[in-house]
């Protein structure tokens, strides 16, 4: 048989291809005969960076840049093999977790160390660059990111903004004429999935700032400078980016990636299964195996084992997948698109020892799944 072996991250325990190894071993352990071809994957969140590397044979480089408060830290993003792809996330250097409690205000954030991350992927040659938007603790637009490759916000006395979220509402012109990179010569993919508009009651704003910080005084304030930069964004480049679905993604990122980046705002999971060769690797595959850290009804409408469970139902693959906690039944299951999911679990513990038995449980769990299935043929 041929196995595919296609799984997310278990988080806080393992990483994709770490999962993946754990599942190989224990089937092959199991059924030495059988081929397995391990391809980890991402839904575009944490981790996409770290799998697209894997998939392209590149290298992660490390980069001095400015955390959401301006203060400077070393982010981390991908080159691919070739140098032609870069692969970055945004909460590498604009993430909540890197912020206290008490550090988070989105009124005093800003994404200029995304855009420094960019910058540096441009200078060293990248022509195509995938960025991944989520976890941010920034509501600025993506002014702060422009900053950094080299656009200018004027308030109405010429001063020059310095791209946090409480100057929203001061910009008054956008001054591109001193960038430092050329648009037009890289192509850049965002990794987005939601569909909010920039400003409005389904904006970035009054969906998601709460969550990094915001009271209800800060979220109006928010959202009208998000409004008034959108009219900004459509006065200079002619387009109406605010209403664009994704518009509002990662606390206005998605208009500022589209307006400044010439960015194409794409699903994830379609992007990192395009990268990674899924389809390719389907072709030959008998069954797949994934995973991910829990299964339950809200599976059905994610994004990375329904994916896989669409495309391998083309070909008629059956897909198993593996677990730590299943709160699914087993009509649910079978919405999903899964030919069957089991917990890992071999007894009830404690969820750090849990997490630390991560490995060894996928191993098991994969080699009596192997088991069962040659019993059969």
């Amino acid at each position: 048989m041929n196995i595919l072996i296609a799984s997310d991250s278990f988080k806080e325990a393992l990483t994709a291809l770490e999962v993946c190894q754990a599942i190989a071993a224990g089937v092959q352990a199991a059924c030495p005969t059988w081929q397995t071809r391990l391809l980890p994957l991402a839904d575009g969140g944490e981790g996409t960076a770290e799998v697209l590397r894997y998939h392209s044979r590149g290298k992660d480089l490390h980069v001095q840049v400015r955390d959401p408060l301006g203060r400077t830290i070393s982010a981390t993003y991908a080159l691919s093999g070739d140098g032609q792809t870069a692969f970055i996330e945004m909460a590498a250097a604009a993430g909540l977790p890197l912020l206290g409690e008490a550090e988070r205000n989105p009124l005093l954030t800003s994404t200029q160390g995304v855009g420094e991350m960019l910058l540096d992927a441009w200078q060293r040659g990248a022509k195509r660059i995938v960025l991944g938007l989520g976890g941010s603790a920034t509501n600025d637009g993506g002014m702060g990111m422009a900053r950094a490759l080299g656009y200018r916000f004027l308030d109405r006395a010429g001063h020059e903004l310095q791209g946090i979220g409480a100057e929203l509402e001061k910009v008054d012109r956008i001054d591109g004429s001193r960038l430092l990179f050329d648009p037009k010569a890289v192509e850049v993919l965002v990794l987005c999935d939601v569909d909010n508009p920039l400003a409005g009651p389904k904006g970035a704003a009054v969906v998601y700032a709460p969550q990094k910080g915001a009271d209800a005084e800060m979220v109006e304030r928010l959202d009208a400078g998000l409004g008034h930069f959108g009219e900004k964004l459509s006065a200079y480049f002619g387009r109406d980016y605010a209403s664009v679905p994704g518009a509002g993604a990662a606390g206005g990122m998605g208009a500022g990636t589209m307006a400044f980046l010439n960015g194409q705002l794409r699903p994830g999971i379609e992007v990192v299964m395009a990268l990674s060769g899924f389809d390719e690797a389907l072709q030959t595959a008998d069954l797949v195996i994934t995973g991910e850290g829990k299964i339950d009804q809200q599976t059905l409408h994610g994004k990375l084992i329904h994916g896989i469970c669409k495309r391998a139902a083309i070909r008629q693959v059956p897909v198993i997948a593996l677990c730590g906690a299943l709160l699914a039944d087993a009509e649910q299951i079978k919405s999903i698109g899964l030919q069957a999911a089991f917990s890992i679990q071999q007894q009830a513990l404690s969820l750090d020892k849990a997490i630390q038995d991560t490995a060894r449980n996928l191993q098991q769990t994969a080699g009596q799944i192997a088991w069962l299935i040659s019993a059969f043929r």
